[in-house]
């Protein structure tokens, strides 16, 4: 799945039950001695540059052949089992002959606390189909699949896509590493973003001035220790998605900003 390319850094931002940051030994080892680790209190307020219906429109890469576009939509208030939340939508089409892939993410998640509250996933991809539809239970600490099974979660608990946007809330500073343990699925955590430097990246939208960010998480996947994703985000108050990279065994994976707001016919 390429969803995950726009995700992982939202994996990395996050409060633990105690308000704050606070991971294992072995968390901290994974942030270099140079690095300075960041905690984050439960309290903070985030304040988002970003505003609804905000559109973000994408092109795919394998290596430097243009492999399909995507979709990132912050639709803005609607409600879920009776509480208001933001809705955001993810949408990636492409491939190329004989083996294409349409895939489809939608999040409800609180717009104070980005917890998240709905994460609906609709894959089709070449040889692997799957739709999940998971609620999540902030109060309960649990998460309840679509075949009706809960399982236990976390506090504040974020989902790939609320965690993409809580990033784009906070202070990034080149030198920072982050370690949080917030995302639903107790196993995945904790993610960590390095906060590499300050960079000029060019797109397909143009060429702006950038953060370079480096997440890891638990995963065997895109944004897996081995697999040196790096992100780049604007670096101005939007802290828009400007590109994405990832190595895998198969190849390098892109995406890259064409469009800011929604494209003419």
């Amino acid at each position: 799945m390429l969803l995950p390319l726009l995700s992982a850094v939202l994996v990395a931002l996050s409060r633990t039950d105690a308000g704050t940051i606070r991971a294992a030994s072995e968390d901290s080892l994974r942030c270099a001695p140079t690095e300075r680790r960041v905690e984050i209190a439960a309290a903070d307020d985030p304040r988002p540059g970003f505003a609804a219906d905000e559109q973000l429109q994408y092109s795919a890469y394998y290596g430097k052949l243009r492999v399909g576009s995507g979709e990132m939509r912050l639709f803005g208030r609607d409600s879920i089992r009776g509480r208001l939340a933001w809705k955001a939508m993810f949408i990636i089409d492409g491939g190329i002959p004989g083996a294409h892939l349409h895939d489809t993410t939608v999040t409800w998640f609180d717009s104070v606390t980005f917890n998240s509250l709905r994460f609906v996933q609709n894959v089709h991809d070449p040889g692997y189909h799957a739709n999940r539809d998971t609620h999540i239970f902030p109060d309960d600490k649990t998460y309840r699949t679509k075949d009706g099974e809960f399982h236990p979660s976390v506090a504040d608990p974020l989902d790939d896509m609320s965690l993409v946007y809580l990033v784009r809330t906070l202070p990034l500073e080149p030198g920072q590493c982050y370690v949080l343990s917030r995302y639903f699925k107790p196993e995945s955590n904790p993610v960590v973003v390095h906060v590499v430097r300050r960079d000029t990246v060019t797109v397909p939208a143009g060429r702006f001035s950038a953060i370079l960010l480096r997440p890891e998480i638990k995963t065997t996947g895109i944004f897996s220790q081995n697999g040196h994703a790096e992100l780049w985000l604007a670096d101005d108050s939007a802290r828009t998605v400007l590109q994405l990279k990832t190595s895998l065994r198969f190849g390098s994976i892109s995406l890259r900003l064409r469009h800011v707001g929604r494209e003419q016919p």
